[in-house]
C-alpha cells in the first residue's frame, strides 16, 4: 500500500481482489492483445498477406507485457494504444507490421470495455444470486414468527419476519431479471473503422463487400461473442454504459432499503447484523454495537447511484460520430460504479448470512401493541354475544384511547384488556380476551406467502443458477 499518495478506498477497503482484476491493467492490455490477435487472424483467413510465424510470435507475447516500455513511448506520442502496439512490436519484431492493421484505437479500447463489463457483470450476478440464496434461506426460517409491521414507521397489522425478508428479496430478484437483459444484449463493437463506415476494411479487401460483412462475425466468434453492434459510429453507444450502470444503481437501491430496514430494527433490538467479538462500536461509547456493515452498504450506494448519472450524461453529449470526452469519465465512472457494487453485495451476503433474530423482543413490542389491532376481532366476538355493533365500537374508541394516553403520558403497560373486561357491555371475561391474543391470528396469510414465493419465484432462479451457489463474503475493514 502506497502512503505518500491518493488510492481509492474501493480498492483499499471494499471491492475483491475477483473485482479490482477486472478492471487491472494486466486485464485490460491483456485483452488488446488477444483482440490484436484475432483480427490479424481473420485477415489471414479473409485473405490478406499475413503469415503463421507472424500470428505464433504475437500468440508468443500475449501475455507477457512489456508495461515499461509502452509507459516510456506514451510519454513521447501521448498515445495509449500506439504505445502498445509499439511495444507489442518491439517484442514481435516480424509481426509488428501487421499489429492493428486497419483499425482505430477504439478496436482495442471499445471491445475491451465490452468484455470487462461483461466479466465484471458475470461476477455481480454470482454475488447477487447468492444474496438472494441467503435471504431465501433467511425467509424461509423465519416465515411463521409473528412481527410487528409498520406503516409510516407506526405500528400497523402484523407480519411475520419471513414475510418482510420475501420484500428485500423481491426488489433483488427484480434486479437480477435487469442485469441478465442486460449482459444478454452486450455485443461487441467489431472493427468499423474511425466513422463506423469500415472504409478502411474494404480498401484492404480491394472492395470486396462479402469479406467486410464476415470480419466482425469472425472476430467476435474468436472472442466469445455471438454478434456484434449492427451499425455504430467510432465507438459502441453509449447508451450501452448507461444501461450497465442503472443496473448496478438498481441493485444498490435494493441494498440500501433493505440496510435501512435492518438497522432500524437494530435500534428496536429486534434484528443485529453480525457483531465480531472484538469488533469496537465506538471509541467513546465502549458498549455501542452499531451496525456499521448496514451503514456501509447505504454509503456505497448512494455513490453507486448517483455515479449512474455520469454514462447517462456521457451518452446524451456525444457528438455525431465520436467525441473524446467521454474516456477520461469512463475511466472513472465504469470501474468504480462495479467496485463498489462488488462491496456492496459482498457487505449484504456477510450480513444476511450472519443476522441475529431476537425473537423475545419481536414478542414483546408485538404483544404490548396486539391489543389494539384484536378490537375487531374483539367488537365481532362481543356481538356474537349479544351486544351492539356501533355501541361497542364507540366504547372500544374510547377505551383505547385511555389505554393509549396510559402507555404515552404514564409510561405504563398497555391495560386495554383489562378495560374491556371490566365493561359488562363486552361479555368478555380477561381470560377470554388473552386467548384472543395469539399472534398468529393476524399475520394474515403472511407464512404462505413466503412459501409460494419462495417455490414459485425464488427456487426456480436459484436452480437455473445452481453452479453460482456456495460463495461466501471476505469483509476487508
Amino acid at each position: 500500500m502506497s502512503t505518500d499518495r491518493y488510492t481509492s478506498p474501493l480498492s483499499e477497503r471494499y471491492a475483491s481482489k475477483e473485482m479490482q482484476y477486472i478492471f487491472s491493467p494486466e486485464m485490460k492490455f491483456k485483452t488488446w492483445r488477444q483482440l490484436w490477435i484475432a483480427l490479424a487472424k481473420t485477415e489471414r483467413e479473409l485473405g490478406l498477406d499475413i503469415t503463421e510465424e507472424q500470428i505464433a510470435q504475437l500468440e508468443a507475447h500475449k501475455d507477457d507485457i512489456n508495461f515499461e516500455t509502452a509507459k516510456e513511448r506514451e510519454k513521447l506520442v501521448r498515445h495509449d494504444v500506439m504505445s502498445h502496439v509499439y511495444a507489442y512490436g518491439v517484442q514481435c519484431p516480424k509481426a509488428k507490421g501487421i499489429i492493428h492493421l486497419g483499425a482505430t484505437s477504439c478496436y482495442v479500447g471499445d471491445n475491451t470495455d465490452i468484455i470487462i463489463m461483461d466479466k465484471a457483470l458475470k461476477l455481480v450476478r454470482a454475488k447477487l444470486v447468492n444474496v438472494i440464496d441467503e435471504l431465501a434461506k433467511f425467509a424461509d426460517t423465519y416465515k411463521d414468527l409473528p412481527t410487528l409491521a409498520f406503516t409510516h414507521f407506526q405500528p400497523a397489522q402484523p407480519t411475520t419476519v419471513g414475510k418482510r425478508a420475501t420484500l428485500w428479496l423481491q426488489e433483488f430478484l427484480m434486479d437480477l431479471e435487469d442485469l441478465t437483459y442486460v449482459l444478454g444484449s452486450l455485443r461487441l463493437l467489431g472493427s468499423k473503422g474511425t466513422t463506423g463506415t469500415q472504409a478502411s476494411f474494404l480498401e484492404l479487401f480491394d472492395g470486396d463487400q462479402e469479406k467486410v460483412d464476415r470480419l466482425d462475425p469472425l472476430i467476435a466468434q474468436k472472442m466469445g461473442f455471438d454478434s456484434c453492434y449492427a451499425v455504430s459510429g467510432q465507438t459502441y453507444s453509449r447508451k450501452v454504459d448507461t444501461r450497465v450502470a442503472n443496473v448496478l444503481a438498481g441493485i444498490a437501491a435494493s441494498a440500501y432499503k433493505m440496510s435501512n430496514d435492518i438497522r432500524l430494527l437494530q435500534h428496536l433490538k429486534e434484528v443485529e447484523e453480525p457483531f465480531e467479538k472484538n469488533q469496537i462500536g465506538s471509541s467513546a461509547m465502549a458498549y455501542k454495537r452499531n451496525p456499521m456493515r448496514s451503514e456501509r452498504i447505504g454509503s456505497l450506494a448512494r455513490y453507486v447511484m448517483v455515479d449512474a448519472l455520469n454514462p447517462a450524461i456521457t451518452s446524451a453529449t456525444q457528438w455525431f460520430e465520436r467525441t473524446l470526452d467521454d474516456s477520461a469519465n469512463k475511466r472513472l465512472s465504469i470501474p468504480e460504479a462495479f467496485l463498489a457494487a462488488d462491496g456492496i453485495l459482498d457487505l449484504c451476503l456477510n450480513v444476511v448470512d450472519g443476522l441475529v433474530v431476537y425473537e423475545k423482543v419481536i414478542t414483546k413490542r408485538l404483544m404490548a401493541e396486539l391489543p389494539f389491532m384484536a378490537t375487531e376481532n374483539i367488537m365481532m366476538d362481543a356481538v356474537k354475544k349479544g351486544g351492539d355493533r356501533q355501541e361497542l365500537h364507540e366504547k372500544i374508541r374510547k377505551l383505547s384511547m385511555e389505554a393509549g394516553a396510559r402507555v404515552k403520558q404514564e409510561g405504563k403497560d398497555n391495560n386495554l384488556l383489562e378495560l374491556i373486561a371490566a365493561d359488562p357491555s363486552f361479555h368478555l371475561s380477561l381470560e377470554e380476551l388473552n386467548e384472543a391474543m395469539q399472534p398468529s391470528k393476524y399475520v394474515g396469510c403472511a407464512p404462505q406467502q413466503v412459501t409460494q414465493f419462495l417455490n414459485q419465484m425464488v427456487l426456480p432462479v436459484l436452480k437455473e443458477h445452481k453452479g453460482l451457489l456456495g460463495m461466501k463474503a471476505d469483509i476487508h475493514v
